[in-house]
């Protein structure tokens, strides 16, 4: 039986900056369904970002996106008997939606602030080339740099 084909839906944007990157990221944070709390604690967030950095928060935004994108992750594959782990491009959608997990990751992980001020933080850092994101896309990288002996196992 053949495979159900997986369609690409139409995307919408967010009420304010009419953007589809903010709007998916809102539904990422969002939690328990809660979808106007995940937009005040993203808007918040953005005005943190403007108070603090004096630029536009949607271009603070946009590059930290880009700056936590992967290029290459591992993926497990089972060669006759063992199992290594292949070095793969990352294809765009899953870029976003890696590089939106982190980020919101290296927020929640810390402590002792609200939401907004620490995904504020986090997205300040992560368009610095800094930060929890950073971090773990560079430890993706050093993995699949590490595993490049094993891409001819590539499928």
């Amino acid at each position: 039986m053949r495979k159900k084909r997986n369609y690409s839906r139409e995307r919408v944007g967010d009420m304010k900056h009419e953007s589809v990157a903010v709007g998916r990221f809102i539904n990422y944070l969002m939690s328990d369904g809660k979808k106007s709390v995940a937009e005040r604690v993203l808007y918040d967030a953005f005005d943190v970002i403007a108070k603090e950095t004096k630029e536009k928060p949607l271009q603070i935004f946009e590059k930290a996106l880009e700056n936590v994108s992967p290029a290459v992750e591992v993926a497990s594959k089972r060669v006759g008997g063992a199992n290594y782990q292949v070095p793969r491009e990352v294809r765009p959608e899953r870029k976003f939606m890696l590089a939106v997990r982190w980020i919101i990751l290296g927020a929640r992980a810390k402590k002792g602030k609200p939401m907004a001020a620490r995904l504020a933080e986090e997205l300040i850092a992560a368009s610095k080339n800094e930060g929890n994101a950073i971090k773990k896309k560079l430890d993706t990288h050093r993995m699949a740099e590490a595993n490049r002996a094993f891409a001819h196992f590539s499928w």
